[in-house]
This record gives structure tokens, sequence and C-alpha cells, in this order.
């Protein structure tokens, strides 16, 4: 028998982490959990540049006035409301895959940010939120002499 020394890469270790994500999730979801909208949660991708952080949510087939952005105590808070479509007694459905309910996302800011200049734009069905860092927060480049 030969034995082959097993060196995971980080692609396979991401690859398990989140498969074992999906277990635990799975294992809390009921299929009328499902059924009911109480397992909608919107995906969230965060980026940092020097000046600002920004946050996007995919929040496909909402109406802007159903969203909610707040800010308190540095704590960022998307929320709102997925509402159903109108189900047709004529037809029989055979299978539901889109969710539909209440969510709300809450992300801890750094205390370095400037929570009053905070804009967010709603375009196809996306949620853009420009975070702008405070000045003292944006390094910058200073050159030393040397003696």
């Amino acid at each position: 028998m030969t034995l082959i020394k097993w060196n995971p890469d980080r692609r396979n270790i991401i690859d398990f982490r989140d498969e074992m994500d999906k277990l635990f999730d799975n294992f809390f979801t009921t299929d009328s959990n499902i059924e009911s909208g109480v397992n909608f949660m919107p995906a969230v991708d965060i980026e940092e540049t020097e000046k600002e952080y920004y946050v996007h949510a995919e929040l496909p087939g909402m109406k802007k006035k159903d969203i909610g952005v707040n800010i308190k105590d540095n704590l960022l808070t998307i929320s709102g409301e997925k509402i159903t479509t109108k189900e047709n007694k004529d037809h029989v459905s055979y299978s539901r895959e889109r969710t539909f309910g209440k969510f709300e996302r809450s992300f801890r800011l750094p205390d370095l940010v400037d929570c009053n200049k905070v804009e967010a734009e709603y375009k196809d069905g996306v949620i853009g939120i420009k975070i702008p860092k405070k000045e003292e927060a944006i390094a910058k480049n200073l050159s030393i002499n040397i003696k």
C-alpha cells in the first residue's frame, strides 16, 4: 500500500467550509420555512478602497420603498420585506424556489468612518452603499528626511 501525503490548497479548505456552512444552515431550515419566506437573506459584498467602503446587497424584485438603510452606533443595518407574488388559484405549483419575507442584515462599521456622509443608491435590484472614511483614517504618504 502506498501512502500519499495530502496537501490541501486554500480552494479545498474554502469549499469544505462552504459545505459545512450549508449543512448547518439547512439543519435549521424546514420546507415550511422556505415556503413561508422566513429564509430570505440577501447576498452582500463588502469592499474597501483607500478612501471608503462599499456595501452591495442583492435585492431582486424589490421596490425602493420596501428597503431601509440606517446607521446607529456604527452599526449599518439593511432591512426590508420581499413581498410574495399573488398566488393564482387556477395554477398548481410544482416547485417554489423563490423566497419571500422580512429580512435584516447588520454590519459593524469601523470607528473611523464618516456616518454623516453615507450615500445609498438602488438600481437594477442591487442596493449600493458608499461609506466614506474620515480624513484621519486615510493613509498619508509622508516623506521622511534621512540624516
